[in-house]
């Protein structure tokens, strides 16, 4: 209705037992979650074969159409999380660090827009995969805006050889965490001794900086400038090391740890949102049908994002999360009645936002449609 859709009962679907059906069936649903790629001809039931690649190129063209021009800079977030698993799925692994068997999906951001959502095993490294989804993302966005500065940020799972030189390769800068050792603790014991000394002054928490370049014995081809972040809390120390690709005309130490690598916090509540989306109903036999499940909550998101970038703007719900802008304004009591000339929606009149829901509705209306 909110499109202009001309026949809201499928009367006029193409084929004479489809009409009169304005949406596909759970039925239907469930044939494309268990058709295989490829389709057998003496398959009866199971003919409706999903495209993953077409999918896959749909989420970068939607984040890519909601750009009126194209950004100077743009900032992609990568992050794994646990999908737990109750059942014997294919590709169920036991995973040490969540407790428990699990799919450990990854997923690619843009601020608020996801780029790409893949279903893992969890017998994995975090980083398993990333060279090719980035290749196909980055490939992607550079064809649509190929002067656009592309920085990639991710915690310290993803702080690995093999990604870190196909981004210094590829024109991709780079800002991950760095996991702690001796020889990093060694190179800012003054520092932390310097933050220690401020806090016993002031009683406040104290960070104190240091910038430098460091290379492993072996895996690291090269050497990289690192930030070291030497912090004393009421705990006690608290140290946090970055390797970016960054140099210090662009990003000074600190404002690079604490604008541009801290920013990343926001990614968990975008993956929150795929669970108030319902991506952990994974519970299929196959790996391949958990993967449609998890695009079927990825699109969600996609509308949703949508609704509330386009619908929602300047009103109160312009910030709010999927499941809030659920309760508010899709899971309402209505009476819909059909006539030959017009939809008829009577909404409840207990409902207690209908002046969001107008304003929502008409921001909707005058967003241009694109053929």
């Amino acid at each position: 209705m909110l499109t202009g859709k001309p026949d809201p009962r499928g009367e006029g679907r193409a084929r004479e037992r489809d009409r009169g059906k304005a949406l596909a069936g759970k039925s239907t649903l469930n044939r494309l979650e268990l058709t295989p790629a490829a389709v057998k001809d003496e398959e009866r039931y199971k003919k409706v074969s999903l495209d993953l690649e077409a999918v896959d190129r749909l989420l970068v063209k939607i984040f890519l159409e909601a750009h009126a021009t194209p950004p100077a800079g743009i900032v992609l977030d990568l992050d794994a999380t646990d999908d737990p698993l109750h059942g014997h799925q294919e590709g169920r692994f036991f995973h040490g660090y969540y407790g428990g068997y699990c799919y450990l999906p990854l997923y690619i951001f843009c601020g608020d827009h996801l780029l790409g959502a893949r279903l893992r095993p969890s017998n994995i490294d975090a980083s398993a995969g990333c060279v090719e989804e980035l290749e196909r993302i980055v490939a992607g966005i550079r064809e649509a805006w190929p002067e656009v500065k592309i920085t990639l940020r991710g915690d310290s799972g993803f702080c690995r050889e093999e990604l870190m030189a196909w981004c210094e390769e590829n024109r991709v800068d780079y800002v991950r965490g760095l996991p702690k050792n001796d020889r990093l603790k060694q190179r800012i014991v003054a520092e932390q001794e310097q933050a220690a000394a401020e806090f016993q002054a002031t009683g406040q928490p104290a960070r104190v900086f240091k910038e430098f370049f460091y290379q492993t014995r072996e895996s690291w081809s090269r050497a990289r400038r690192v930030i070291a972040k030497a912090e004393h809390l009421e705990k006690g120390a608290n140290l946090r090391f970055v390797v970016t690709s960054l140099g210090p005309e662009r990003w000074e130490a600190r404002p690079l740890y604490e604008e541009l690598y801290c920013a990343r916090g926001e990614m968990e509540n975008r993956i929150k949102e795929q669970l108030m989306l319902f991506a952990d109903r994974t519970s299929t036999a196959l790996l391949r049908s958990n993967q449609i499940r998890l695009y079927f909550s990825s699109m969600a998101y996609a509308l949703m994002e949508a609704l509330r970038r386009l619908g929602l703007k300047g009103t109160g719900l312009a910030q709010a999360q999927c499941s809030t802008m659920r309760l508010k304004l899709l899971k309402i009591g209505a009476l819909v009645r059909i006539t030959v000339r017009r939809v008829l929606v009577s909404m409840a009149e207990g409902y207690p936002y209908p002046n969001l829901f107008a304003q929502a509705y008409a921001q909707l209306q005058a967003v241009p449609l694109r053929c």
